[in-house]
């Protein structure tokens, strides 16, 4: 019997030497966790700061955009039977709009920059100041010299070449016209985005050229395509970037796509403006539905008086 007692009296002394390593490490183990914890909640307090510091930044940043963006008041005070339909699929646009009166003549642009949100806003600024340059300080009022200028100034900007490794691959889709109501006429050049004119039952398509502004120099030594046309009374002109038709969404969750967009505008077309953008706005929203919006959205539409 002496020998069973013993073994059973190791058995318990190594059972309580385990039981105390045991405790130690659950102790240490524990110390470890709480060390870690705070570590962690340190750590996600000092994101959640930097993260509200950002999104502050960025919508400071849509204040200054759209401090910079013509106000609605403006196009209706120029001409009067007009809307502007701007959705950013982001806190700020890459999509912009330009208007500018210069010697009668009323310059608006419809501009889709490179990408969206915060690159596509630093694009914006470029391009809104290149258009103000071309005109006030340059002179420029015919679209496609506007056009050329914007491609040269855009280029030089972002130090684009031909080698790959230099300067930004970034550009932009505009297009741009110029109406003269003393005259009765319209300029219109374009990179990719068309104009549309719906005129006594039809719609007019004039399509911009084939190339972007800036990008690469091949395209920046290409010049843009002048087109010159009368406007009558009742004319309903929509300029626009490409948000709207490759929007996703319906039942099958596919593009908006061009035959649908145009066949929306040519229903809205008799309406008055202010009702025109009240209807693309419901019918963008509908057609999305639970779907994350594409892109940056922008419609420019006005009758001609």
């Amino acid at each position: 019997m002496e020998g069973f007692f013993r073994i059973v009296d190791e058995a318990y002394s190594h059972y309580e030497e385990n039981l105390n390593l045991l405790e130690r490490a659950l102790d240490l183990s524990s110390r470890e966790l709480n060390d870690a914890k705070a570590k962690v909640t340190k750590a996600s307090a000092e994101v959640n700061e930097k993260n509200s510091d950002l999104l502050s930044s960025i919508h400071y940043a849509r204040l200054i955009q759209e401090a910079i963006l013509p106000s609605e008041d403006r196009f209706r005070n120029v001409i009067p039977d007009s809307f502007v339909f701007h959705s950013p699929r982001d806190i700020v646009s890459g999509d912009f709009y330009w208007l500018q009166e210069y010697e009668g003549k009323v310059l608006i642009a419809a501009v889709d920059c490179t990408g969206h949100g915060v690159p596509g806003a630093f694009m914006s600024i470029i391009g809104n100041n290149a258009l103000n340059a071309a005109v006030r300080e340059e002179g420029l009022t015919t679209p496609s010299l506007i056009l050329d200028y914007l491609n040269e100034t855009v280029s030089d900007t972002l130090r684009q070449k031909t080698d790959d490794t230099m300067g930004i691959k970034d550009g932009m889709d505009i297009a741009l016209i110029n109406l003269d109501l003393g005259n009765r006429t319209l300029e219109y050049s374009g990179a990719y985005n068309p104009l549309y004119i719906i005129r006594e039952g039809h719609l007019l398509e004039t399509k911009g050229d084939k190339f972007p502004i800036g990008i690469s120099i091949d395209d920046r030594l290409r010049k843009f395509t002048n087109h010159r046309m009368e406007v009558r009374t009742g004319d309903v002109i929509y300029i626009f970037s490409d948000g709207y038709p490759d929007q996703f969404g319906g039942s099958m969750g596919k593009k908006f796509k061009y035959d649908n967009f145009r066949s929306l505008l040519f229903e809205a077309h008799r309406l008055p403006c202010k009702e025109q953008c009240a209807l693309v706005k419901e019918r963008f929203h509908q057609w999305r539905g639970d779907l994350m919006q594409l892109d940056d959205t922008l419609l420019i539409g006005l009758r001609i008086p």
